[in-house]
């Protein structure tokens, strides 16, 4: 090959890959939340034309543990387009934030046991948060402080990991959030209790989940039936552990989730 295609070549990869970059990450900005010595990293994206004389709604989203990291850039990769696509930025004007969990460390306070498929994973209560969503919850206080952010519209989903985060930050916070969405995701049934019957949930899982057993959703669902919650609950019954795929995809995904204001 000659010096000419391969300077092509490389040009043309460089495009692409500047292309995607772009793509991805196509209006959320980088920051840092400090609090003392802890640093969390975090993806921000801000409505269009932002008029911090207004309320905006303030969506949290928890990545899985496939997206762990330093870069804060790889927690956009499942998630980041629903929101900042034209047609979402214009019909749900809305400030969107996307942290990172370090690679150590998860969201929820768990016990994993990854030597078998699905994972074994067990949820102790009465335990302090983890750092990282210790962080989380820290930098939620501080956003629901500026006077452009709607209290009454605060909401969190999240997605395998950060399904399971989900579900820990509603118990840790179930004054917080006006709605919550969980997708593949798992959880202690018991702390359903402090959240079920004022937090409206869509919980998503695929039936052949070989990641975390979908009946790691169910028995959430029924953990929040059992102390007088209504969950909407989807099983999609071809998917597996990327049901995040089939819930993003979901017409009223996002209309019912901004449909949800906290009394």
């Amino acid at each position: 090959m000659s010096n000419y295609r391969i300077y092509i070549s490389i040009a043309i990869f460089i495009f692409y890959a500047s292309f995607s970059f772009a793509q991805k990450n196509s209006g959320f900005e980088p920051e840092l939340f400090v609090n003392q010595s802890d640093t969390l990293q975090y993806r921000i994206l801000m409505p269009k034309n932002f008029d911090a004389s207004k309320q905006y709604p303030l969506v949290l989203f928890l990545h899985g543990a496939g997206e762990r990291g330093s870069d804060n850039e790889a927690q956009l990769t499942h998630g980041s387009k629903l929101f900042a696509s034209r047609k979402n930025r214009r019909n749900f004007q809305s400030i969107v934030v996307f942290p990172q969990c370090p690679e150590s460390s998860y969201w929820a306070n768990v016990k994993i046991d990854r030597t078998s498929k699905p994972i074994k994973i067990d949820f102790p209560v009465g335990v302090e948060p983890t750092k990282p969503m210790a962080l989380v919850m820290q930098l939620i206080d501080s956003l629901t402080l500026k006077p452009f952010v709607n209290k009454n519209r605060v909401y969190v989903g999240g997605l395998s990991m950060g399904g399971m985060g989900t579900f820990e930050i509603l118990y840790r916070k179930p004054k917080m959030f006006a709605a919550a969405i969980a997708i593949c995701g798992a959880g202690n049934p018991e702390t359903a209790k402090s959240y079920a019957k004022t937090t409206p949930l869509w919980v998503f899982h695929g039936a052949n989940d070989n990641v975390v057993n979908p009946r790691a959703s169910v028995k959430m669902v029924d953990g929040i039936l059992e102390y007088g919650g209504k969950p909407n609950f989807t099983l999609y019954a071809k998917d597996n552990h990327n049901s995040w795929d089939s819930a993003f995809a979901e017409p009223e995904l996002l209309p019912w989730l901004f449909s949800n204001i906290k009394n």
